[in-house]
């Protein structure tokens, strides 16, 4: 008798343990925050640079090629008897020095120039595209090592919970009372295991997760260093315990029930970097056709002599000679050079025009795909957290009062607290798809950098724009 008050003893200790809701201590200092990971990473990010020097060698390029070229001199002596080499013997030698200079036909000099300009106009748009890349790409990693790391924290919470009921069915079927089964001590074991395994599995995803991001955080050396920079995150690196709520950019949009209107999105679309890199290439492939326009136009050229002449063998002086004279070439045997070379230039902008519209395509149906999705999670953590998990709790809690009350079976007690564990994992997993659908989405209306993650409340942008300091 006193056995079976003991094992009811500890079966309501562990409803009590149930029912208690356990904290996790975490050492803030050495937690990384969204906000920390994507303004490290953008600040530790080699693509930049690389990104800035080579706007900086089209500048340097655009600014020398408006120039005309130089100017050619010619010295020689012409119509020098060559019998003796008096150079007053002959009335027509003279020293001659000669000063020629070509012009490049047409508008070319200044339509390389402007070409060249906006060539370098596409980097600005380039790096502010690649900072918005950037925060989807390290917040995606951050997200995923966040749901590893609060999976595992779930699991081992109820960890304990496992180990106490195996504990009480050992306890009850030692005693012989109840109706504790050999295998209800064998499916708890059993699920103990299958716990450390799927621990195991989550502890190599955050591991994954963590390197990843890793990757994006560290300072990878430049030509003044040598070797790696010793100060580099560790592998040990913490999560921070909080998940942000990321603010929807275009709400309205994002919830539509029904699908957007096509020309709305573009209106949007069209400030967003990746399509403004494209209209500067279209802008430079404009200039490229007026340049090929210019191979229809003669090249002119002007040149300049002046030939001076000795005196006559009886002292008479002779007048110095002048000259001045253009030319210019003829287009009589290239005209088909020409015409396809204005056909390839023509070609080449539809091209980049057509790029433009595949990617409004590309960008439109991304969004559309991205935009169900995220409506379909919010119909799943609605679910989740007003049905779903309220009744997965009732569920193990009405299991575990039966079996303490000698009235249940031990497998649905486990059965039920599985269920419920799996169900709150899920919900994380939801509430973190979703954090990364409002991500990408606030992606495609971008207009400055800034504008991609912000809170509703604490969460501040976690983007500066170029050049400011955090």
């Amino acid at each position: 008798m006193f056995i079976l008050k003991l094992i009811r003893f500890n079966r309501t200790i562990l409803l009590a343990i149930i029912l208690f809701a356990s904290t996790v201590n975490a050492d803030i200092n050495q937690s990384l925050t969204l906000q920390q990971a994507v303004f490290t990473a953008q600040q530790k990010d080699l693509w930049l640079v690389k990104n800035r020097h080579s706007q900086d060698a089209i500048i340097s390029l655009s600014e020398s090629v408006d120039i005309l070229p130089n100017p050619k001199v010619t010295l020689g002596i012409a119509n020098i008897a060559s019998d003796s080499f008096d150079f007053n013997q002959e009335a027509m030698t003279q020293l001659k020095v000669g000063v020629s200079q070509m012009f490049p036909r047409g508008d070319t000099l200044t339509l390389r120039k402007q070409r060249l300009q906006h060539q370098s106009n596409q980097f600005p748009f380039q790096r502010k595209n690649r900072k918005a890349q950037v925060v989807v790409r390290v917040a995606n990693l951050w997200l995923d090592a966040f749901d590893a790391e609060q999976s595992i924290r779930l699991i081992e919470d109820n960890r304990a919970l496992f180990e106490q009921l195996a504990d009480v069915a050992q306890a009850s079927y030692s005693s012989a009372v109840g109706k504790t089964r050999q295998q209800d001590i064998v499916r708890a074991q059993l699920e103990l295991t299958r716990l450390d395994d799927r621990l195991s599995r989550l502890k190599q995803k955050q591991g994954v997760a963590i390197s990843k991001l890793i990757e994006w955080l560290n300072q990878y050396p430049d030509d003044s260093e040598q070797g790696f920079n010793q100060q580099r995150m560790s592998s040990q690196l913490q999560i921070a315990d909080s998940m942000p709520n990321i603010r929807m950019l275009q709400p309205s949009l994002y919830i539509s029930t029904v699908e957007v209107d096509h020309n709305k999105l573009y209106e949007h679309f069209s400030a967003h970097p990746a399509l403004r890199v494209i209209d500067q290439k279209v802008m430079a492939s404009s200039s490229s056709i007026k340049l090929a326009r210019q191979k229809y136009k003669p090249q002119w050229g002007l040149n300049a002599g002046y030939g001076y002449r000795g005196d006559m063998t009886s002292g008479v002086e002779r007048s110095d000679l002048f000259s001045i004279g253009v030319s210019f070439d003829m287009p009589l045997f290239n005209s088909v050079s020409q015409d396809k070379q204005l056909q390839s230039a023509l070609s080449k902008s539809a091209s980049v025009k057509t790029d433009k519209w595949l990617l409004i395509r590309q960008m439109i149906s991304s969004f559309e795909t991205t935009r169900v999705e995220l409506n379909r999670i919010n119909e799943r953590q609605a679910l989740y957290a007003e049905r779903l998990l309220p009744q997965m709790h009732e569920q193990a809690e009405a299991s575990l009062t039966a079996y303490t009350n000698d009235d249940g079976d031990f497998s649905e007690v486990v059965r039920s607290r599985i269920a419920e564990l799996n169900a709150a994992i899920d919900a994380l997993g939801i509430d973190v798809e979703r954090q990364k659908k409002i991500i990408q989405l606030n992606y495609y209306f971008m207009r400055t950098v800034d504008d991609i993650t912000q809170s509703q409340s604490n969460f501040h942008p976690i983007i500066r724009s170029e050049g400011a300091k955090s």
